[in-house]
Parts: C-alpha cells; sequence; structure tokens
C-alpha cells in the first residue's frame, strides 16, 4: 500500500470510536468517531503535519493538548488511540490522586509485557499538584505510558518543567462560525445521534447568534441549540428555530475569564497596552470584557493607577489624581455604578499625553546604586542633629532653597563618584514639555557653576 493511502486509511479509522449512550448530551452523542468526521483543527490533521507523521509511523510520542473548552481536545486523544494500535486509559486530574495514577501505571506495565502500548488521557491535567505530576515523570521517560493531558491553561505555568520537555505540546484553537455552522447543521441532520427525528430547522440568524455565543466552543454550541430545539418544542410554535428562542435558551452569555490563569492575564494585558497605545475604544472593549466577566472593579481601579504613573507621568499630572479618585469612588460605590468613574478614567488615560520618563529613570537609578553600592552622601547633604556631627562637617556648606532668588541651588547633589550623571529625561509632550525646558536651564547653570569652580588641584 503507498504512504498516502495507508495515511488516508489510518485517518478513515475503519473502526470508529465507541458512540455515546443515547441518553446522553447531544454534544456527547456527536462527538467525532473518525478523523473524517473531525471538525477544527485542520492544521493538526493535515498532511505533513507532525501528528498525522506520528499516526502513520504508529509511534505517537507523549502529548500536551492545550487549548480552550470545547475545542476537541477529549476527542482526539480517542481518536488517537483507536487509530493506532494502543489501548487507552482515562483519568480525570478533578478526581485522581496518586493511587489512580500508579494503578494507571501497572496496568499499562502489565500490558507492556504483552506488547500492547498504552495511551495514559489525563484531563486537566494542570489540576495535578507538582507531586503527582513527579509520579508520572519516571513512566512517561521509560515510555511504560504515552501521556496525553489535555490542558485549557498554559502548559508553561501549570505543568513542571521535567514533565513538559517530555512532550509534545499541540495547541488547539477556537473553532471558527463555519466550523461551529457545519456542526449546527450536522447535529440537525443526524437521525441515528443527533435531532435529525425531529424534523428541526435553524434560521440564518439563529444559526449565527448560536456560533456568535459559544466562544469557539463545540460543547457549548450543541448545548444551546439542544436547549432552544427542546425550547421550541415546548413552544410548538412549528417551523425554523428562530433566534429569539435561541436568546432564550442561552441566557447571559458567560465569557471566558478567570482570575489568577491566562485569560485573566491576557485580557488584563490588552486593557494596559490599549492604554497605552491611546487607543480608547480597545481600551473599553477590554474594559468590559472584564467587568462582564467578573473581575473585581479595584483590580481594574489598581491598574488604572500604576497606568497613570508609568505610562502617563508628567505629561499629565492629573492623571495620578483622577485615577486615584477612581479607585475611591469604586471603592465606595461599587458596582454597578462604579463602571462609571472606571470608563472615565480609562478613556481620560487612553487619550493623555504619555510619558514613562519618571519609571524609566527610576529603573536606571536603581540599576545605578546595584552597580556602585553604598556611595557616600555628600556632606552639604547629611543631617547635622549633634554639635559632634556639625563639627564633623555634616551639614556644612548648605544652601537652602527657598532663600535663593528662583528657589534653584547649584549644588551638585549626586555622590562624588557619580560626577553629572542624569537619570530623568523628560519628553516633550503635555505638561512635561516645560519640565524639560525648565530642567534644561538647571542642568546647564548647574554644570557653569561646576566649571566655575577653583581646581582643588591647583
Amino acid at each position: 500500500m503507498a504512504p498516502d493511502e495507508r495515511s488516508l486509511e489510518l485517518f478513515a479509522d475503519p473502526t470508529p470510536a465507541p458512540a455515546a449512550a443515547p441518553g446522553a448530551p447531544l454534544a456527547d452523542r456527536m462527538r467525532p468517531r473518525s478523523f473524517d468526521e473531525l471538525v477544527g483543527q485542520t492544521a493538526l490533521a493535515a498532511p505533513g503535519s507532525p501528528l498525522r507523521s506520528w499516526v502513520e509511523a504508529d509511534a505517537l510520542p507523549s502529548l500536551i493538548l492545550w487549548g480552550p473548552p470545547g475545542t476537541g481536545k477529549t476527542t482526539l486523544a480517542r481518536l488517537l488511540a483507536h487509530t493506532g494500535s494502543a489501548r487507552l486509559e482515562e483519568l480525570s486530574a478533578v478526581v485522581s490522586g496518586v493511587k489512580d495514577i500508579r494503578s494507571a501505571v501497572d496496568t499499562a506495565r502489565a500490558e507492556r509485557r504483552r506488547g500492547v502500548r498504552s495511551l495514559l488521557f489525563i484531563d486537566e491535567i494542570h489540576r495535578l499538584n507538582r507531586a503527582q505530576q513527579d509520579v508520572l515523570l519516571p513512566h512517561v521517560e521509560s515510555g511504560t505510558v504515552t501521556l496525553i493531558g489535555a490542558t485549557t491553561e498554559n502548559p508553561s505555568f501549570e505543568v513542571n518543567a521535567p514533565l513538559l520537555s517530555r512532550c509534545r505540546v499541540l495547541v488547539l484553537e477556537p473553532l471558527g462560525t463555519e466550523e461551529l455552522a457545519r456542526l449546527l447543521d450536522r447535529a440537525l441532520a443526524d437521525t441515528k445521534r443527533g435531532l435529525g427525528d425531529h424534523a428541526l430547522a435553524l434560521e440564518d440568524a439563529a444559526r449565527e447568534a448560536i456560533a456568535a455565543n459559544s466562544d469557539g466552543d463545540a460543547r457549548r454550541a450543541l448545548g444551546l441549540l439542544e436547549a432552544a430545539a427542546s425550547l421550541h418544542q415546548q413552544n410548538g410554535t412549528g417551523g425554523p428555530i428562530p433566534v429569539a428562542t435561541v436568546r432564550d435558551a442561552a441566557g447571559r452569555r458567560m465569557l471566558r475569564h478567570d482570575r489568577d490563569r491566562e485569560d485573566h492575564y491576557n485580557v488584563t494585558s490588552a486593557f494596559i497596552k490599549s492604554i497605552r497605545a491611546s487607543d480608547p475604544d480597545a481600551a473599553l472593549y477590554y474594559l468590559a470584557r472584564m467587568l462582564e466577566a467578573g473581575e473585581d472593579p479595584l483590580f481594574v481601579a489598581r491598574r488604572l493607577l500604576i497606568a497613570a504613573s508609568e505610562d502617563v507621568g508628567n505629561a499629565d499630572p492629573n492623571a495620578l489624581t483622577l485615577a486615584t479618585q477612581t479607585f475611591l469612588a469604586v471603592e465606595r460605590i461599587g458596582l454597578p455604578e462604579g463602571r462609571i468613574p472606571l470608563a472615565q478614567a480609562t478613556t481620560y488615560l487612553a487619550c493623555a499625553p504619555k510619558s514613562n520618563a519618571s519609571y524609566a529613570a527610576l529603573g536606571q537609578a536603581q540599576q545605578l546604586v546595584a552597580e556602585t553600592g553604598s556611595l557616600a552622601v555628600p556632606m552639604h547633604l547629611r543631617n547635622a542633629p549633634t554639635k559632634l556631627m556639625s563639627s564633623l562637617g555634616y551639614g556644612s556648606g548648605y544652601e537652602y532653597a527657598h532663600n535663593a532668588e528662583d528657589g534653584f541651588v547649584a549644588a551638585r547633589n549626586l555622590p562624588d563618584e557619580l560626577g553629572d550623571a542624569t537619570l530623568y529625561h523628560p519628553g516633550e509632550a503635555g505638561a512635561e514639555a516645560k519640565i524639560a525646558t525648565r530642567l534644561r536651564e538647571w542642568r546647564q547653570r548647574r554644570e557653569a557653576a561646576r566649571r566655575s569652580e577653583p581646581d582643588p588641584s591647583e
């Protein structure tokens, strides 16, 4: 048989995966039984892809399947097991512990002596703690089991580095609207596993609404279709399922977001970077994403406080005042009204002139301290609360700035070893432009005063 023919035969899967029980949810009943039925993730199984090559060679490595819910991680694991010559054992990290893992490994070891390879599929693998993951490591390394872990979280953060290094990571993408629409039409037409016996159809707008409301999640799309179909039959109105019925079945849309995992950090990052990029429209969108997903409004207010100093700074000193008042307002009134000052502060910061000069200057100062250590403070700046300290020269030569004609003193205040180091470089945007002008003049006067000092060596 030619290689291409073998490839087609493997992925057509003449021995389909077991079907779900008739009473199972529609999403489970419609789970693909072969690669031919798989919708989405076409790049993973495309000719010449690593996954396809591994399957064709019957040499599947340990894998981490990373992707959002409903993108086919469990389905793909089951198809890989039934396509190749290995047996599949499934565990859920939510309910499984070290005892379950060791039992699975013992079974795999016994099967290996019979010449049978074992795939150990662990759903939600990110929920295994470090010790549980360490139990897996030697058995994955020795090949006793081929691990297939599924996770919705970034494996870089959630999977032990030694275990992750022994696995290939495959990224599954959310399904597109056309792919979801194809799944919906297939479920409506399938008389054995789907809703084909009910002679149902979807209005085009209803199909689009389900796809749009599913966030690329096939399970959610099929669940919503099942709920809308049930509601439509109860209403007894006949005809295609209308978009209004889909909306009733959907209720409030729940967004993918939580407070300590990747979606949280991605949306927060997008919010801050949109403010920094002076894009109020994008910033408001990500603000809405966070609020609709249930983010703590004080967390958002704290991020605005940071942005006011880090990204706006002295280009608009009022930004920090507004951000502080926003935090206090949100703290006092909460939601839903707190969203109003959050929106005001977001748009103000996004539209304000930008400068990170103060923030950058502090970074340079910290680097300078790290490189030079604790240099002696010049004598004229030292405090002299006792006669002894005064007699030793503490505070000698200090000039009180408010006694100067324009409040400027030309004395050098950095430690002598640092000379005329400059750290703060104000920009030319907004109020900071005036600061830049004033500071240039002061630095020139300080330099002129230094040049006029007598040379100590003479």
